[in-house]
C-alpha cells in the first residue's frame, strides 16, 4: 500500500533551520506532483509548498516564500522542505502529500488534490 513517512521534525530556535524529508513507498513517485501542509495549534491544515513531478515548476504559500524550499529526488522516492529563518508561527504538524497530476508545469494547492497523506511530523519554533 502507499505509504508517505515525513521526517526531521523537531524543535529550533526561532532563526534557525530545519529540513524535513518525505520518503514514499507503494506508488510511483514520479507520477506524482508532492505537496507539504501544515497544521497549527487550534488551526486548519493549510498549504505550505508544492512542487510538480519533474520538479521543474513549485508554489508556495506567501508566509514561507523566500524562506522555504521544496526539492524532490524521484531515484530516492523522497521530497524534502528546507526551512530557513524559521518563525514561532511555523510551529504545527507538517504533512506530506501525493497528488496524481502528470501535467509538469502546474501544482496544486488544495488539500483536496492530493490523494495520499503521511501521518505528519511536529515542528515547533521557540522565541
Amino acid at each position: 500500500q502507499v505509504q508517505l513517512v515525513e521526517s526531521g521534525g523537531g524543535t529550533v530556535q526561532a532563526g534557525g533551520s530545519l529540513r524535513l524529508a518525505c520518503a514514499a513507498s507503494g506508488l510511483t513517485f514520479s507520477s506524482y506532483a508532492m505537496g507539504w501542509f501544515r497544521q497549527a495549534p487550534g488551526k486548519e491544515r493549510e498549504f505550505v509548498a508544492a512542487i510538480s513531478w519533474s520538479g521543474g515548476s513549485t508554489s508556495y504559500a506567501n508566509s514561507v516564500k523566500g524562506r522555504f524550499t521544496i526539492s524532490r529526488d524521484n531515484v530516492k522516492n523522497t521530497v524534502y522542505l528546507q526551512m530557513d529563518r524559521l518563525k514561532p508561527e511555523d510551529t504545527g504538524v507538517y504533512y506530506c502529500a501525493a497528488d496524481r497530476l502528470l501535467i509538469a508545469t502546474i501544482v496544486r494547492t488544495r488539500q483536496t488534490n492530493y490523494d495520499y497523506w503521511g501521518q505528519g511530523t511536529q515542528v515547533t519554533v521557540s522565541s
